[in-house]
């Protein structure tokens, strides 16, 4: 099956198809121009991180294609499916996972209700069963025994971990509902050096697992943590995308907003904001 879109044919069933893509995307808040413009394609099994200064519109972009807040001008398209809406308004020819920063975890639940929630509420699956799939998940990130805690009893690290596991849960008896990629927003934020190296190591290894994701968009203002998750890297500025390149080529751009960023030097075309 084919579409046509901007006089261009997109086929949803061609692996050369992005898995996402962002044509001239704009928001703003306010008089506040977040994007301007932006130009972004994710193929399958790509590890992307945006990077950029603080406020630029990192965390937009990814909330845009997690369907959680609308674009202004320009087109998403999911799978080669544009858009139309919010995630509530169509259902997307994939699905898609996010790890919010502060990993959003109901408190009053515990960490198997919370991990197994979309399960417990959208699936006709029995408890024992659904028990079993959060155990499995459990195991992937490192928290096995872990169902009966509450958050409140749990580490930073742990808390991001639930998450992750709460983010790769699908229903087995409904494939359409595994996810296709996981948007993650600052997930190494507020963690000690050993508790981020945790958590990058788990995002790799999700990655390569087959009951993991192979997918992921991720934002990071860490300097490990992008140079270890990182297979592409696009830095946002002014509501562009000013650069992209490899890990490897972060030491070697001649780019000044990617050798300001990385030196943290005040001295430079970033804005310093008092």
């Amino acid at each position: 099956m084919a579409v046509s879109t901007d006089n261009q044919l997109v086929s949803k069933n061609n692996p050369e198809t992005p898995l996402i893509e962002l044509r001239g995307v704009s928001k703003s808040f306010g008089n506040n121009v977040i994007l301007d413009r932006v130009n972004l394609k994710i193929d399958r099994g790509e590890a992307l991180v945006i990077i950029g200064p603080s406020g630029t519109g990192k965390s937009t972009i990814i909330r845009m294609i997690a369907g959680l807040i609308p674009v202004d001008k320009g087109v998403i398209y999911i799978n080669g499916q544009k858009r139309t809406g919010l995630i509530e308004d169509q259902e997307d020819p994939i699905s898609i996972s996010m790890v919010f920063q502060q990993a959003a975890l109901f408190d009053s639940l515990t960490v198997e209700q919370n991990v197994g929630f979309s399960l417990y509420e959208h699936s006709n699956l029995s408890h024992p069963k659904i028990r079993e799939l959060v155990s499995d998940k459990l195991e992937m990130v490192g928290l096995t025994g872990t169902n009966n805690l509450f958050p409140s009893e749990l580490s930073g690290g742990m808390r991001k971990r639930v998450s992750f596991a709460r983010a790769i849960m699908y229903n087995p008896e409904n494939l359409k509902s595994r996810p296709e990629i996981i948007l993650y927003d600052e997930p190494t934020a507020g963690l000690d050096p050993i508790a981020s190296t945790v958590i990058e190591d788990l995002v790799r290894d999700l990655q390569c697992t087959e009951r993991g994701c192979g997918t992921y968009i991720m934002v990071s203002h860490q300097d490990s943590t992008i140079r270890r998750t990182a297979d592409r890297v696009v830095f946002l500025y002014g509501g562009k995308i000013q650069w992209s390149g490899t890990v490897e080529e972060i030491d070697s751009t001649d780019n000044p907003l990617v050798r300001q960023f990385f030196s943290a030097s005040v001295e430079g075309p970033i804005r310093v904001i008092d």
